[in-house]
């Protein structure tokens, strides 16, 4: 008995230390894959997934499940996006929003985007729903997500969220800061095999 719980204690502390990122891939025969390791660059789709920095699994509002079975949140980033990807991964942690993040280097997740984004290859861009979001530009994401129904704040926190104590005033409030210009990074274009 003592040794079923110190296991069962064991695994709670590990379980935070290895939350990372899991990839979904499929191979070029049609196999799909999970792993924890980057895809090889001839998988022909990818997909990443971040664990352990979204809501946990309580239960969600009504009004959250109907944001995110009508108006589901993609991301697309780049390995290199810099400061926008990242303020723009952390916003929709913040709020709690279901998400999936794509990285555009993936060549099938290129072409995707292309026809999202005009024929560019420009990131961060967010889907919600049938919108296409183009740039990071906080008041901009929180009015689209707003009237997709999201809620402003996750209801139960996220580790991204848990460092900022209150939420930031919105523009127009008092002690509101200024809302940061629109950011929109290149990608280059990935290899093709």
């Amino acid at each position: 008995m003592k040794a079923f719980v110190l296991i069962v204690a064991l695994m709670l502390v590990i379980a935070p230390a290895t939350a990372g990122k899991l990839y979904k891939w499929v191979d070029k025969n049609g196999n799909v894959h999970y792993t924890d390791q980057p895809p090889p660059p001839e998988a022909k789709t990818a997909e990443q997934k971040t664990l352990g920095d979204k809501a946990s699994d309580a239960p969600v509002s009504y009004a959250l499940q109907q944001a995110v079975k009508n108006f589901p949140v993609t991301l697309y980033t780049a390995d290199q996006c810099g400061d926008a990807c990242s303020k723009a991964s952390a916003l929709l942690s913040q709020r709690g929003v279901p998400f999936s993040e794509k990285n555009a280097r993936e060549p099938a997740t290129a072409e995707e985007l292309k026809a999202l984004n005009g024929g560019k290859l420009e990131v961060p861009v967010m889907k919600l729903g049938s919108q296409v979001v183009r740039g990071y530009e906080e008041s901009t994401w929180n009015t689209a997500l707003d009237a997709a129904g999201y809620p402003k704040w996750a209801v139960t926190p996220t580790r991204a969220a848990t460092a900022t104590t209150k939420p930031a005033p919105a523009a127009g409030k008092p002690g509101a800061t200024p809302a940061e210009p629109a950011t929109q990074n290149s990608v280059d274009e990935p290899a093709r095999q």
